[in-house]
């Protein structure tokens, strides 16, 4: 399995940004589809973000869309999301999953980090 680190996380004012990092071990990062995914107080997990394992395609949740922007550099075995304009909304844990290729489940997951936006 491939191990994963979730960094990046604070507390931020409302209107402000954050840049979260993924940072992976284990198996062939580049064997895996890395996603974002979110979970507040109360309420179910929810999908953010994705990246394919080249890169080249990704996808969005609808309340994040034009606001963050998912990346990832294979080489340095990382993936960050880079989040804009938040709101309050987007307070948060924030986990990161890996999905190998060809496969529907995720794998793995780091232990998340809290994003907190103040109003």
């Amino acid at each position: 399995q491939v191990q994963l680190v979730e960094s990046g996380g604070g507390l931020v004012q409302a209107g402000g940004s954050l840049r979260l990092s993924c940072a992976a071990s284990g198996r062939p990062f580049s064997s895996y589809n890395i996603g974002w995914f979110r979970q507040a107080p109360g309420k179910e997990r929810e999908f953010v973000a994705l990246i394919s394992w080249s890169g080249f395609t990704t996808y969005y949740g609808d309340s994040v869309k034009g606001r963050f922007t998912i990346s990832r550099d294979n080489a340095k075995n990382t993936v960050s999301l880079q989040m804009n304009s938040l709101k309050p909304e987007d307070t948060a844990v924030y986990y990161c999953g890996a999905q190998r290729i060809g496969v529907r489940e995720y794998e793995s997951w780091g232990q998340g980090t809290q994003v907190t936006v103040s109003s």
